[in-house]
């Protein structure tokens, strides 16, 4: 097995550990983030229905990867607002808390979401 199998094999396991105790109901859906090299993808995502409420990605932005995590941790709480989501269950999606994770969990949370 090689190096970059490895990495992504021991990526999944992390996913699968997280996700094992997370779950999104109607009234407290998920908010899912995936990272790139390049970009950050976050969702809200009710499991119970499979649907996806809001989703935002920092496409949208041609700023540094800090600055577009921060961005989108706002857009995504102000697009939550408008759906009518106040609370949500944070999911890392196996990435480390730290960084642009982080930053994006913060300014979701300064934006009015709760988790």
């Amino acid at each position: 097995m090689n190096r970059i199998h490895a990495k992504q094999i021991n990526k999944q396991r992390r996913q699968n550990r997280v996700r094992a105790r997370i779950v999104g109901t109607a009234e407290r859906p998920r908010l899912s983030v995936h990272k790139s090299n390049r970009y950050l993808q976050a969702q809200i995502i009710n499991d119970t229905k499979g649907t996806t409420l809001v989703s935002g990605s920092t496409r949208e932005w041609e700023d540094k990867k800090i600055d577009s995590a921060k961005k989108l941790g706002e857009e995504i709480a102000k697009r939550a607002k408008t759906a009518g989501i106040r609370t949500v269950v944070f999911d890392r999606g196996g990435f480390r808390y730290t960084g642009r994770v982080a930053t994006l969990a913060a300014a979701a949370r300064l934006g009015g979401l709760k988790f």
